[in-house]
């Protein structure tokens, strides 16, 4: 297998999807954001209330911005007009985190993986600018594809 967006004199290049059949594409991202435990229990007594707003209501809005502009941000990304974004943020008591996850879908000759790993990304992020004053000890962890579906090969974590 060799890296597609490389052609053969090793430049980078966008691929080619002309060729490529439209399917639908979905594809599902996931993420944490873990906060020291005083610092959760600051969130939870403010019921996500800060002075920018409702953490999760801003996250989650930054990260469907941010799927709908990730060709934006990536360089060799398509462009796509998304059918569903959508993102679910769950806080984890027992281990004083958010758990973020983005589900992406489109009829496209390519897939939607970079969009649902970016949403989850800059919802991360927005959640860390968000409560950075209570701690700079707050982590993003384990981001990542849990599932994708549509094109080629099918992907399930």
């Amino acid at each position: 297998m060799s890296l597609t967006h490389l052609d053969e004199h090793s430049r980078s290049r966008m691929v080619d999807v002309g060729e490529k059949v439209t399917t639908r594409r979905v594809a599902v991202a996931e993420g944490w954001v873990v906060f020291p435990p005083d610092v959760y229990a600051q969130i939870q007594a403010a019921n996500g209330q800060t002075a920018k707003g409702t953490v999760s209501e801003v996250a989650r809005l930054a990260g469907i911005m941010a799927a709908k502009n990730t060709s934006q941000l990536i360089p060799l990304c398509h462009p796509m007009m998304l059918e569903r974004c959508k993102l679910a943020l769950n806080y984890e008591d027992d281990e004083h985190r958010l758990h973020i996850q983005a589900e992406v879908a489109v009829s496209h000759k390519t897939g939607v993986e970079m969009e649902a790993l970016t949403a989850v990304s800059v919802a991360a992020l927005t959640v860390y600018d968000m409560t950075k004053a209570l701690s700079h000890d707050i982590r993003i962890e384990q981001i990542r594809l849990v599932h994708k579906s549509g094109g080629k090969h099918d992907f399930n974590r």
